[in-house]
């Protein structure tokens, strides 16, 4: 293989890797809090013992999180020195202001979390926990603004090299896509956090055990997850908009619309016939007119108009793919919370085993969907790096062969194979213990004969 070829293989290896746990630590700390607050209100030690167990699955995951991080900045600098270069003067200040405004932010509040129960007042660790959570989200809003940066890039101007210079922060920030791309992405966390939550709740129930705590859990949990489910067509159809406006050639791929034309269908389920150029599937007429314009009358884009040149163009076959099992898992995930969620109200879940299964092994929906979404989002703009302004070819380190990056690939390889074992086995051991009561407290747990409904704390939740 090519050096650009492993370069582009390490990064989304890395990424993806790196991405299997931010969701869950973003998306679980939404739950740390829901719980967290439950014992500030309570008092409760059963309230505690369960913040205390999603307190410690949030730290592990937060931790293998940091370690994958700062390994996707070192490529930067050496298999993409040429991009780091070309981009330095505006990706520097997104990365900087993440590192010293979220990051440590996250990290100093952690750490109160993880050792000052005992130490400070019960107001203070409860306010600690949300900084904690609220830096995570800033945190992937300075990501995201990076990202969208080279989506749609704005607020800059090319000097006399041909290198663009930052010349309006605000604009770079938030650039044409920024708003939609990050709202769809924090969806796509609380999602893959609900979805962790139920399962182990669900783990529980199966077990019959535990239910004490499911009681004031589940619920909130399939709350959340239902409307951030929802959220996630919201979203991405105003990002879908913006990659009308800006991408067209992404929006073109996303469903294989060779021709330009009105009255463009939307592909339910398809495959690429790249040699002739068309789509075979089913499909629903008019309903990408519609989801771009608002009309099924309007025009959309083309390939042969947004990118004539085929070397200008992603690959289609990858681009409609991910993109379609992404909305599909998407619909899904709201299938099973819908379900889920009315048969928790009805109190009639617990006796649902069926359903229970379904919910306990579900949990790797979300960070399926999520890859597909950025699978589809990064190939979809291919061949640019930088939309209009570099190409993916010309940003890789001149220097570095392909051996060196194959080297660096597998240690990469090996050293996260470590890390996940590590991760599984911590997560799962937690999870197998499950809330810890002190020898001196008592459960105050609700009769575990009674069938599982929504109590006045997941209400008030």
């Amino acid at each position: 293989m090519s050096a650009e070829t492993l370069a582009r293989i390490q990064f989304a290896f890395t990424v993806g890797y790196h991405f299997i746990f931010v969701p869950i630590s973003i998306g679980l700390g939404v739950m740390l809090i829901l719980a967290e607050r439950r014992y500030y209100k309570s008092g409760l030690a059963i309230d505690k013992a369960t913040s205390e167990m999603w307190k410690k699955i949030f730290a592990a995951t937060f931790a293998i999180g940091v370690a994958t991080g700062i390994s996707m900045e070192f490529a930067f600098g050496t298999n993409w020195a040429s991009y780091s270069r070309f981009v330095g003067d505006i990706f520097g200040a997104p990365l900087a202001a993440e590192g010293l405004m979220a990051f440590f932010l996250e990290s100093v509040f952690l750490g109160v979390l993880l050792f000052g129960r005992n130490r400070v007042s019960k107001r203070f660790y409860y306010v600690s926990t949300w900084i904690v959570v609220v830096a995570a989200h800033l945190s992937a809003l300075w990501i995201i603004i990076a990202n969208s940066w080279m989506q749609t890039p704005a607020g800059y101007r090319i000097d006399a090299r041909g290198i663009p210079r930052l010349d309006d922060f605000f604009k770079a920030a938030i650039n044409y896509s920024t708003i939609p791309r990050y709202f769809h992405v924090v969806a796509a966390t609380w999602v893959a956090g609900a979805f962790v939550v139920a399962a182990v709740c669900a783990f529980y129930l199966l077990r019959d055990r535990d239910k004490w705590m499911v009681r004031r859990t589940l619920g909130s949990a399939l709350v959340i997850g239902l409307i951030a489910t929802i959220a996630m067509p919201l979203t991405g159809d105003r990002g879908a908009k913006e990659v009308t406006a800006r991408q067209p050639v992404k929006l073109a791929a996303f469903e294989g619309l060779y021709q330009t034309q009105d009255d463009a269908p939307m592909y339910i389920i398809g495959w690429v016939d790249t040699a002739n150029q068309t789509v075979k599937g089913i499909k629903i007429p008019g309903g990408l007119s519609f989801l771009a314009h608002g009309s099924t009358s309007d025009e959309v884009t083309g390939l042969d108009q947004a990118a004539p040149n085929p070397a200008n163009r992603p690959p289609e076959q990858i681009v409609f793919q991910s993109y379609h099992f992404m909305v599909g898992i998407g619909m899904l995930m709201l299938l099973i919370m819908v379900v889920a969620l009315f048969e928790h109200v009805r109190g009639k879940l617990e006796r649902r085993r069926w359903l229970l299964w379904i919910l306990a092994l579900s949990f790797p929906l979300p960070f399926i969907a999520i890859t597909l979404g950025w699978v589809s989002a990064e190939v979809g703009r291919q061949p640019w790096i930088v939309q209009g302004l570099m190409k993916t070819k010309d940003a890789i380190s001149p220097t570095v062969s392909a051996g060196d990056i194959g080297f660096s690939l597998t240690i990469f390889a090996l050293l996260y194979l470590v890390l996940f074992v590590a991760w599984v086995r911590v997560v799962s051991k937690v999870i197998a213990a499950g809330p810890q009561l002190d020898q001196a407290e008592t459960p105050e747990q609700p009769d575990r004969r009674r069938p599982i409904t929504p109590g006045p704390a997941e209400v008030d939740a």
